[in-house]
């Protein structure tokens, strides 16, 4: 409980997995289910490019050294060698292992003492491959629009949820 309540405050889900020797999946999978909602990895591609929509996102990397956070409009993607591509005239370029991907979560929650909003991209060891967040705008609030894209996607993917962030618990996402 104690781990949830840091959560709900802000924690990094990434730091509280590995303090809980729990998976980052298991930690978003445990949260109350209006602050997430869980779709198949196979919606990967009809995700990345509806955020190409978006407008300026953050997209956030983390390894065991350290975060990086790259804030830009992310290209429509293309399959190639077997990377999903985002190869456009923005400023981000990456080559990314869609195949690797096991499950993709919408997640809206307190961060650093501020409303976030994130989709989560998870590998088949329930660790985060990347996520890809929800604007800022100057005073640290959410772009509105985009928010209400957020929700929109997440709504359309799993339309039992009657549009909130939630996840319907099964076997494999």
């Amino acid at each position: 409980m104690a781990d949830l309540i840091r959560f709900l405050d802000g924690g990094a889900i990434e730091g509280l997995a590995e303090e809980s020797g729990v998976t980052a999946r298991e930690i978003v999978a445990n949260l109350p289910t209006q602050a997430r909602c869980f779709v198949s990895a196979k919606k990967f591609m009809q995700v990345m490019d509806d955020i190409a929509g978006w407008g300026e996102v953050s997209v956030v990397l983390r390894t065991g050294d350290g975060v990086v956070e790259f804030i830009s409009t992310l290209p429509k993607g293309d399959v190639a060698h077997g990377y999903f591509r985002l190869l456009g005239e923005g400023r981000i370029r990456a080559h990314l292992r869609y195949e690797n991907c096991a499950a993709v979560a919408f997640v809206e929650r307190p961060f650093m003492g501020r409303p976030s909003a994130a989709v989560l991209f998870f590998d088949r060891e329930g660790k985060i491959m990347f996520k890809i967040c929800v604007a800022r705008d100057a005073d640290g609030a959410l772009h509105d629009d985009q928010l209400k894209s957020f929700r929109a996607l997440a709504a359309r993917l799993t339309p039992s949820t009657g549009g909130k962030t939630r996840t319907r618990r099964k076997k494999h996402d």
